[in-house]
């Protein structure tokens, strides 16, 4: 039976209300994948904190851009990409089926919100941080980003005094939290699929698979037959649980499909993975430096952490070792910076500095490899001689090698003393500074985050 003109009319005013926005106080951000995606005030107050814009500064794919150059979208963008997916569905749902499932503004605001921050405790270099890092230092302990992200959402309204419904905060967390393995609270039963929308602990089709699945797909410059608009057009919810079409069967096989070969082509490309393991090892060593067991459970300190930690380990200065002094030459080491150091202010330990002393040659170390191969005259020659590189040219190089020494400080806020040691061992040394330039004094001014 159809719905009497009453119904019809109480319907129509309650999407109007909760789809309705004055668009002269939103911001429109341009999505390459969704287009236009429109930031209401409340989702502005959130985006424009210093937590959220740390987003911008973790790639959401790690160090997969070092086998896929175009891998380089972060998770900032992805979230935006969840936020707008998400209200898209909860408002799809509210427009077909609102009089009977009663979703409100409220429902709307809280499921964007969700979709918003459900990231926002993601880790350096994406999952290999919580994945393969932190197993390696956290002695057994449990840690989990989602669990952070709730951590980060308290923190953000604290820290940025963000006037909003405490209600809103507290179903949002748990909407972040339905696809882990805490449970949710009984208090989610009256509308219970409103908790599958942005990470689907029952069956995993949610937004977040829609959003990352076509922009991965696309960033990595692979193919992508999967239409999230398909479900998203037919979904209903069905006994409080979003159900979808039997003809859009093949639709979601080709979602699971789609994430599989991901998985298999980008997520744990075997040089990537490579790449992750010798990455891990240099995290399990700078950990002494960072101690990041006690960072992950402190917002104030965790925020800090993101892509340019590689950075924070700096380069201070080089120099080539004079060819006279190659044939004695023996490795530096820190314990020369360290010693070298006048008075100062600070002191500088062994732990604060690395250095890498490079040989580059033309592979046969300090001889010409010219000298050991011969030559021949043309095809119809049967004799095989040397060449002496006098006979070619006077242009050609007398020194067929370089040994270089490089200097970096493991704290920033020391690029300045060990650069100023650096030039005292080269000059007791040699007699004279060998590097070609000074170290740039914006380098010697950072101080640690």
């Amino acid at each position: 039976m159809g719905a009497s003109v009453n119904e019809e009319l109480l319907l129509a005013q309650n999407f109007s209300s909760v789809g309705s926005r004055d668009r002269r106080f939103e911001k429109t951000v341009y999505d390459n994948v969704h287009g236009n995606i429109y930031l209401e005030p409340l989702f502005m107050k959130f985006v424009d904190t210093v937590e959220f814009q740390r987003l911008r500064d973790l790639k959401q794919l790690g160090l997969a851009h070092m086998v896929y150059p175009g891998a380089v979208h972060s998770r900032f963008e992805h979230s935006l990409g969840v936020y707008w997916l998400a209200g898209e569905a909860v408002n799809k749902l509210q427009a077909h089926q609102g009089l009977d499932l009663g979703i409100d503004r409220f429902d709307v605001k809280t499921v964007k919100l969700a979709g918003l921050l459900h990231d926002i405790g993601h880790g350096p270099y994406s999952h290999l941080f919580e994945r393969e890092f932190l197993p390696r230092v956290l002695n057994g302990s449990h840690w989990s980003h989602e669990e952070m992200s709730v951590k980060l959402v308290d923190y953000m309204v604290d820290e940025n005094h963000i006037d909003i419904d405490p209600d809103m905060i507290k179903r949002a967390k748990e909407m972040i939290l339905s696809s882990s393995d805490m449970p949710l609270p009984k208090a989610t039963g009256e509308k219970r699929f409103l908790y599958d929308i942005v990470a689907n602990g029952r069956n995993g089709i949610d937004v977040d698979k829609f959003d990352y699945i076509v922009r991965d797909s696309r960033a990595c410059g692979l193919g992508c037959n999967f239409q999230f608009q398909r479900l998203m057009d037919t979904m209903r919810v069905m006994g409080n649980e979003i159900c979808y079409r039997s003809k859009e069967y093949l639709t979601i096989h080709k979602l699971f499909d789609t994430r599989a070969d991901l998985y298999r082509t980008v997520y744990t490309h075997p040089k990537i993975k490579a790449i992750e393991l010798m990455f891990v090892d240099a995290l399990v060593k700078a950990n002494s430096c960072f101690d990041f067991p006690s960072m992950i459970h402190d917002p104030a300190a965790y925020v800090q952490l993101d892509d340019t930690i590689l950075k924070t380990i700096e380069f201070c200065n080089e120099y080539v070792v004079p060819q006279d002094k190659l044939e004695h030459f023996r490795e530096i080491t820190p314990q020369d910076i360290v010693c070298s150091q006048k008075t100062s202010g600070i002191t500088l330990k062994e732990e604060d500095v690395a250095v890498c002393n490079v040989k580059i040659d033309l592979s046969r170390g300090r001889c010409n490899p010219l000298d050991s191969i011969k030559f021949f005259t043309d095809y119809e020659s049967d004799e095989s001689f040397y060449i002496s590189e006098d006979k070619i040219s006077h242009l050609l190089p007398t020194s067929y090698q370089d040994m270089i020494v490089r200097v970096y400080s493991k704290k920033p806020e020391l690029v300045g003393a060990i650069s100023e040691a650096f030039v005292n061992f080269q000059e007791k040394t040699y007699g004279t500074k060998t590097q070609v330039h000074e170290t740039p004094e914006k380098k010697k001014k950072r101080r640690r985050m």
